[in-house]
């Protein structure tokens, strides 16, 4: 972390906090740009290396103002690592006071599906809560030929990864965009033996914070439910992650003005909430703030993915970032937020 500028005693307003993740992923990249990853396995392939460059050049320029006396609030740059390893490395951030003193917080995430020179922002939840989740089927073991006298292990498991998910859809909300998806199985070596173990992980994300907190125990009761007439035992790990991130109304039009000013009118658009996970969430548990999401993409170019190794970033974005995020804290700065963090538990499943 580092502040600059006025602390609160001295001006009497609340820093406030620009936030960039520091993390990789471990995927090969492939992108063959210069300045590829050197390490194999290990790729900025979410853009952190981005962001981590946007806020501390956003950093730069408000040193440079507040040794003129021109910045009127002071302004703290977080530098966060583990964004990638849930519950994620805010919670260490904000346990080491990296919110004391802070009154809004913002931050900025790549999207390489919005042309350089754009950002998408969203009053409310622009993501999703996202979670881990594991299920281990375990058996005595036995020969295809007699699977009566045993439990099948990889038929049960099969049970768990089609009708699982079925059962969250009718037991949790549908509108709250419950999605549980797996990606990764593992049983047995042999055709014609049935295991004595296997495992499916997945994630389990949700549009709602509310869902989100009942997910856990219908899981456990649906996985359990699932396998209980193929003679197994039956392990489950619901590792939480993070809830979604809930955009701050103000915080929001200080984000959206700020790009207006930088990057001129018609470059604001409304972007969904996406079921990714993120957690900037954790901080606006505790005070207001906003993310929004960086055009990335080469207008007419191709359109990249993110957590893939082929990243390619328009780097012109990186300035934009940097002129984005100073803008920001500087009208932040002026116009206070007044308002609190988003209460826990608050749903964003309409009532009528």
């Amino acid at each position: 972390m580092c502040d600059i500028g006025p602390g609160s005693t001295d001006s009497g307003r609340l820093r406030v906090a620009l936030r960039a993740d520091l993390d990789a992923l471990p995927l090969l990249e492939t992108s063959g740009v210069p300045w590829s990853s050197t390490h194999p396995g290990v790729a900025h392939a979410c853009g952190h290396d981005v962001h981590t460059t946007a806020v501390l050049g956003a950093g730069l320029v408000l040193a440079d103002l507040a040794a003129d006396g021109l910045l009127p609030t002071g302004v703290r740059l977080i530098f966060q690592p583990a964004e990638e390893v849930q519950p994620g490395g805010s919670l260490d951030v904000i346990a080491a006071g990296g919110l004391d003193g802070v009154g809004q917080v913002y931050a900025l995430h790549c999207d390489p599906k919005v042309d350089v020179g754009q950002v998408g922002t969203r009053i409310g939840p622009i993501t999703s809560a996202s979670d881990e989740v594991a299920v281990t089927v375990t058996s005595a073991g036995g020969h295809t030929s007699r699977p009566h006298l045993t439990g099948d292990v990889v038929f049960a498991l099969g049970q768990v990864i089609t009708q699982v998910p079925a059962v969250l859809g009718r037991r949790l909300d549908p509108r709250s965009g419950v999605n549980l998806t797996w990606g990764a199985v593992q049983s047995g070596t042999a055709h014609n033996a049935i295991p004595t173990t296997g495992t499916v992980r997945g994630t389990l994300r949700c549009l709602d914070v509310r869902a989100w907190e009942r997910a856990s125990q219908v899981f456990h009761a649906a996985v359990e439910q699932v396998v209980a007439p193929y003679d197994v035992e039956v392990e489950v790990r619901h590792h939480r992650g993070v809830p979604p991130v809930e955009n701050d109304e103000h915080a929001t039009a200080v984000l959206e003005a700020a790009a207006r000013d930088v990057l001129g009118p018609g470059s604001v658009l409304l972007t969904e909430q996406s079921l990714g996970g993120e957690d900037f969430a954790w901080y606006l548990t505790r005070v207001p703030g906003a993310l929004a999401r960086l055009g990335t993409r080469t207008p007419g170019g191709r359109t990249f993915d993110i957590h893939q190794g082929n990243l390619e970033i328009d780097e012109r974005a990186i300035e934009l970032a940097v002129l984005l995020l100073a803008r920001s804290a500087l009208l932040a700065g002026v116009v206070p937020i007044t308002g609190t963090a988003r209460p826990s538990g608050r749903s964003n499943i309409p009532t009528a």
